[in-house]
């Protein structure tokens, strides 16, 4: 592959260029066995390196995320997307056998319940496509602790719906933390009402639906009846 150049060098036969993985025409099985399993590793704690990297320049370099992406070539909000999972995981709380993105999809929650998540995630080999559909799930089953009431007397499985007048500038706010973490804007508030819920009562966070539509007069004042 004449006009490739190393970027990590593997073995003295075996490195990785821009555009791929150069390997000798003969390898022991025990040395591609290696090569095998650090690639993996690189692939696994990438996402998590290249957080803690954003955070490093963030706070040592003024947050210059613009000189980031032009050398990383990744999108800016991917990028914030990992230094916002990696600030919300300290290293002393990750998984070791989970994903960047299992810890991603309950980093929106209060502390004790991403440890529950990630522990059931864990236990029972979750792939982060099922942690997700489980926080959810059980988000919408658990609208309050006291036997099953719903607001207005709805029964088990009813879905409250809540109207909101939010100002422009703080709709545009809530629609980028929903995005960094790859969340529709309704499960990303449904999951903050739930954890702001949860921290204020010192409880279990409770499900509420939210659907937040944009008023093109959204001024933050009371809807008049």
């Amino acid at each position: 592959m004449g006009g490739d150049s190393p970027v990590q060098a593997l073995d003295s036969s075996a490195f990785v260029t821009r555009r791929g993985l150069v390997l000798p025409h003969q390898m022991p099985f025990d040395r591609w066995l290696g090569v095998g399993g650090y690639l993996s590793d690189v692939y696994s704690s990438s996402a998590w390196c290249l957080g803690d990297w954003l955070v490093y320049g963030e706070t040592a370099f003024s947050g210059r995320y613009q000189d980031a992406v032009k050398l990383t070539q990744l999108d800016y909000q991917t990028l914030r997307n990992h230094a916002w999972v990696a600030r919300r995981f300290p290293m002393s709380r990750r998984r070791e056998g989970l994903s960047f993105t299992h810890h991603a999809e309950v980093a929106a929650l209060s502390e004790p319940e991403q440890e529950f998540w990630l522990r059931k995630a864990e236990e029972y080999a979750w792939s982060a496509k099922r942690l997700r559909r489980e926080v959810k799930d059980s988000l919408l089953e658990r609208t309050d602790g006291s036997g099953g009431r719903r607001a207005g007397g709805a029964g088990r499985g009813a879905v409250a719906v809540l109207n909101m007048s939010i100002p422009v500038e703080r709709l545009e706010s809530f629609q980028e933390a929903a995005s960094r973490l790859g969340l529709p804007l309704e499960t990303w508030a449904e999951r903050a009402l739930a954890s702001a819920a949860a921290e204020a009562f010192d409880e279990q966070p409770r499900a509420v639906a939210l659907t937040a539509t944009r008023s093109p007069h959204a001024t933050g004042r009371r809807k008049r009846s």
